[in-house]
């Protein structure tokens, strides 16, 4: 399932747009951005409600291709910015990071 695939799946809005649609296979959950930089994997979703540009940049360090933005947080422009210029999709929607997990794993997993 590519990233506009899983967007449309989740029911969420596309936020930063400018990134290659590739293909996702896994997903990690997590506020902690240590956290993230030592268990995300290389291509995949990182679900979170950490809306400022330092999720970019962790999220640029271990290549997570899409960073899904629960609760609708709003989403600062210098996040955005550097979004684009990593390449990496930024989508939001209402739902907490718990549903959307059990979401994408469902999906990963047919």
């Amino acid at each position: 399932m590519n990233i506009t695939e899983t967007a449309a799946a989740l029911g969420a809005e596309i936020c930063q747009g400018e990134f290659d649609d590739t293909e996702l296979s896994s997903a990690y959950t997590s506020d902690l951005l240590s956290d993230v930089m030592a268990h995300a994997k290389d291509g995949g979703a990182l679900i979170t409600i950490q809306a400022h540009k330092n999720t970019v940049a962790v999220a640029a360090l271990v290549n997570i291709s899409v960073i899904v933005v629960c609760n609708s947080r709003p989403l600062p422009d210098d996040m955005l910015e550097a979004a684009k210029n990593e390449s990496i999709a930024v989508i939001r929607t209402k739902e907490n990071q718990f549903t959307v997990s059990g979401k994408l794993w469902n999906l990963f997993n047919k």
